[in-house]
């Protein structure tokens, strides 16, 4: 497996896009002892961030670009037409424009940012506008606040004033501050994989999507504060605190999906359900519906990553998930709260319950398309990208 310490003096990454083919990395080498490499990098700051700029940044640009201009004429759209029919015609051209605008990348972590960002919430999104529901159907939003909050999962100040005074601002720095540390080990853990068994490495990188995701999106939430006076729902709230599967995956574990979930498929189907099966027992299908939406749409960014045939395995572990949640629901309407597990034992069943089962059926496709050695290979990049500018600018400064 690639390692971090394998990308120590890499100076430049460059994707090029190859259909059906795992992305092609190409290392070039920087030794500051070395004076003819010193005189090749003399000056040439420009030079290396233009290498960078190739590729598979400028694609990123343009796929943005295009899923911008796209959703600035699903704004003039919703104003002009007011019937649900004429906005989901009017809608239907970018929702797939916005499934096909991540095969245009083969980064790891671009394809994965911008598969979630407009594969599934901007599309799910624009669908809701279309019935007018869901965030973007706010009539005083402007164009700006309507791209942002069609692209990322945004909550305005104004609707959140209440919280944002709540007096948790230093206790969320160090939270934050802790799990950088953390993250920050495991990267150096990596280092030593080789000696470490396999199933506790695929248990290290469950920590590691948690905690680099809790990561970016609190530096996406300061960035989003300050320029747009808005804030970013949270995406975890300390998800290895959970007592059950419910609270798990309804309070704790990707908080942005569930609130698009709950509008756009466990509501409609609970109504539907309703008159069926009755309103007590409407949440099962309900619950079945919005996990096998989940795993589909987890098995389409799994594409986006490998290119790959779907192999389903995702899709068995969020419905049998499901399965395991419904019956969780069942269970508690029996006892009515009469009784119920303690918190410890409880905790321990589900984080044991998600591991297992995510070692079982989740992390394998992600290992088959190489996705643990390509992600840590881009994240070691980056670093030594950041060193190479770095003394590019030392040598430019004092030549």
């Amino acid at each position: 497996m690639f390692t971090c310490h394998h990308a120590v003096g890499m100076g430049c990454i460059l994707y090029k896009t190859i259909p059906f083919q795992i992305l092609e990395i190409r290392l070039h080498v920087f030794d500051p002892h070395n004076q003819k490499n010193q005189m090749e990098m003399e000056g040439e700051l420009k030079k290396v961030l233009k290498y960078w700029m190739e590729g598979e940044i400028t694609s990123f640009v343009k796929v943005w670009l295009s899923a911008y201009l796209s959703l600035t004429y699903c704004y003039i759209a919703a104003k002009m037409f007011r019937s649900a029919a004429a906005r989901l015609a009017a809608f239907l051209p970018v929702v797939c424009l916005l499934l096909v605008l991540p095969l245009q990348l083969h980064s790891m972590h671009l394809v994965g940012t911008t598969a979630f960002f407009l594969a599934w919430l901007a599309t799910f999104k624009l669908l809701l506008l279309a019935f007018h529901q869901g965030p973007l159907s706010t009539p005083s939003l402007s164009l700006l606040r309507f791209l942002a909050v069609a692209c990322l999962p945004i909550k305005l100040r104004q609707d959140d004033a209440k919280k944002k005074d709540s007096g948790k601002g230093p206790k969320s720095l160090l939270n934050y501050g802790v799990k950088g540390v953390l993250f920050g080990l495991l990267l150096k853990i990596y280092d030593y994989e080789d000696h470490i068994h396999p199933y506790v490495i695929m248990v290290l990188y469950s920590f590691h999507v948690y905690l680099s995701l809790e990561l970016i999106l609190a530096t996406a939430a300061a960035t989003a504060r300050g320029l747009l006076g808005a804030e970013l729902e949270p995406q975890f709230n300390e998800p290895y605190l959970s007592t059950s599967l419910q609270d798990f995956w309804g309070r704790r574990w990707n908080l942005m999906v569930t609130r698009i979930l709950r509008p756009a498929v466990y509501l409609p189907v609970l109504g539907w359900s309703a008159g069926i099966v009755g309103r007590k027992w409407a949440p099962l299908p309900a619950v079945m519906s919005a996990f096998a939406v989940s795993g589909f749409m987890h098995e389409l960014i799994f594409y986006y990553f490998g290119r790959v045939k779907p192999t389903w395995e995702i899709t068995c572990f969020f419905l049998l998930h499901g399965s395991c949640l419904a019956a969780e629901i069942v269970v508690k309407k029996a006892v009515n709260g009469r009784w119920r597990l303690p918190w410890a034992v409880g905790t321990v069943l589900t984080a044991s319950f998600v591991l297992v089962t995510g070692l079982w059926l989740f992390f394998p496709p992600m290992l088959r398309c190489k996705g643990d050695e390509r992600g840590l290979a881009e994240v070691a990049a980056v670093g030594a990208f950041l060193k190479d500018v770095v003394r590019a600018m030392i040598i430019t400064v004092n030549p």
